[in-house]
C-alpha cells in the first residue's frame, strides 16, 4: 500500500508535537525521573504505538497493521539490547543524573533524523536492486552468529569510542566539567562547548550503529517505508523512558541475546527466500516455502516471551544457590590421631 503524502505530513506533524510536548513537560528542568514515573510515560508511549497500529489494521488493511505490530516489536525488543551501552556512556562520561533525561532526549532526537535518512536510502535500494535482500539477509544472519557468541560471555559490551566522538573531543574546545544541562558555556569570556555535547553525540552515534542491524530487520518484515519509518520513530520515541525503568533489569536478561540472535536469524532467511521469490524462482518449482508476517509476528513474540521468562527464572535461581551456598557451614577436616 502506497501512503499518500499527507499521511506523511500529518504523521511528522504528529511526532513533532510529540517530541515538542516531551521537551516541555519532562524535559524542561533537571531532575532524577524514577521508576514510577517512567513506567506510566512508558505505558503511553506503547499504549499510542498499540493505537496507531489498530488505526493501520482498520484503515490500512490486515496486512499494513500486523507488518507494523512486527517491526515495532523487533525494534523495540532490539533496542533494550542497546540500553546496555547507554547506561555504560552514561557512567563513562559521569552524567549527573539529574540530567540523563535530557541528554537521552536530544541523542534520541538525533538518531531519529539520521535513521530517516538510512530508512530512506534503504527503501530506495530495495526498491531498485532485488539483490539488496540477499546482502541484508546474509548481513542479518552474521550479525545473529556474532549476537549469539556474544551471550557466551560476561564481558560487558564497551562504549563506542568512535573516530567522530575522538575527533570532536580534539577539534571542538571543550570544558573538562559540566554546566548545569548546557550544551555551551563561557570560560574566561570565551564560549566553549561543554562534555554534554560529547555525550549527546556518543548517544546519537550508537544509535545509528545499532540501526545497522535492526534496519534491515525490520525490512525483512516490511518493504513499506512508511510503516518502516513509523515502527522506528515510535520505539524509539519510547526507548528513553524505558531506559529509567529497566535500568536495574538490564543485568537479569541473561539470555536476551540469545533470543535477538533468533529473531535476526530467523528474519535473515526470511529476507533471502523473499528475494529467491522475487527471482522468479517459483517457475522452475522448487519447494521453497512462503513465510508470512502472521508466522513472522508469532515467532517475534513466542521468542521474546520464552527468552525473557527464562532469564528472569535463571536470575532468580542464582542468587538462591548462591546464598544457599554460603549458608552451609564449611566442613574442616580433623588431623589423623
Amino acid at each position: 500500500m502506497v501512503f499518500p503524502v499527507w499521511v506523511w505530513v500529518a504523521t511528522l506533524v504528529g511526532l513533532t508535537a510529540l517530541i515538542v510536548g516531551d521537551l516541555v513537560v519532562v524535559g524542561r528542568r533537571p531532575r532524577e525521573v524514577g521508576v514510577k514515573e517512567a513506567s506510566l510515560w512508558v505505558a503511553a508511549c506503547v499504549g499510542l504505538a498499540v493505537l496507531f497500529g489498530l488505526a493501520l489494521l482498520i484503515f490500512a488493511g490486515a496486512t499494513a497493521g500486523a507488518e507494523f505490530f512486527a517491526g515495532y516489536v523487533t525494534e523495540y525488543s532490539l533496542s533494550v539490547d542497546n540500553l546496555f551501552v547507554f547506561v555504560i556512556i552514561m557512567a563513562k562520561f559521569s552524567v549527573p543524573r539529574q540530567h540523563q533525561h535530557r541528554v537521552l532526549f536530544i541523542g534520541i532526537v538525533l538518531s531519529l533524523v539520521l535513521r530517516g535518512v538510512c530508512i530512506a536510502a534503504g527503501a530506495a535500494a530495495l526498491a531498485a536492486f532485488n539483490w539488496i535482500f540477499y546482502f541484508f539477509g546474509a548481513f542479518l544472519i552474521y550479525t545473529a552468529i556474532k549476537v549469539a557468541k556474544e551471550g557466551n560471555t560476561e564481558d560487558e559490551p564497551e562504549a563506542p569510542d568512535s573516530i567522530v566522538v575522538r575527533g570532536l573531543q580534539r577539534l571542538v574546545p571543550t570544558t573538562d566539567a559540566y554546566d548545569g544541562g548546557r550544551l555551551l558555556t563561557r570560560v574566561n569570556g570565551r564560549r566553549m562547548f561543554t562534555p554534554m555535547l560529547v555525550v549527546v553525540s556518543a548517544l546519537g552515534i550508537a544509535n545509528v550503529v545499532f540501526a545497522l542491524d535492526s534496519i534491515p530487520a525490520i525490512f525483512g518484515l516490511t518493504t513499506n517505508g512508511y510503516i518502516v519509518f513509523t515502527a522506528n520513530a515510535l520505539a524509539l520515541l519510547g526507548l528513553r523512558q524505558l531506559y529509567f525503568v529497566i535500568g536495574g533489569l538490564l543485568e537479569r536478561l541473561v539470555y536476551l541475546n540469545y533470543g535477538l540472535s533468533i529473531i535476526l536469524g530467523f528474519i535473515g532467511v526470511k529476507l533471502i527466500i523473499e528475494a529467491l521469490h522475487g527471482s522468479h524462482i517459483d517457475e522452475i518449482h522448487l519447494p521453497i516455502p512462503h513465510i508470512g508476517i502472521a508466522l513472522s509476528l508469532g515467532v517475534i513474540v513466542v521468542v521474546l516471551a520464552v527468552t525473557t521468562v527464562a532469564s528472569l527464572l535463571r536470575s532468580r535461581s542464582v542468587p538462591e544457590k548462591q546464598a544457599q551456598e554460603e549458608s552451609e557451614p564449611e566442613l574442616v577436616s580433623s588431623p589423623d590421631v
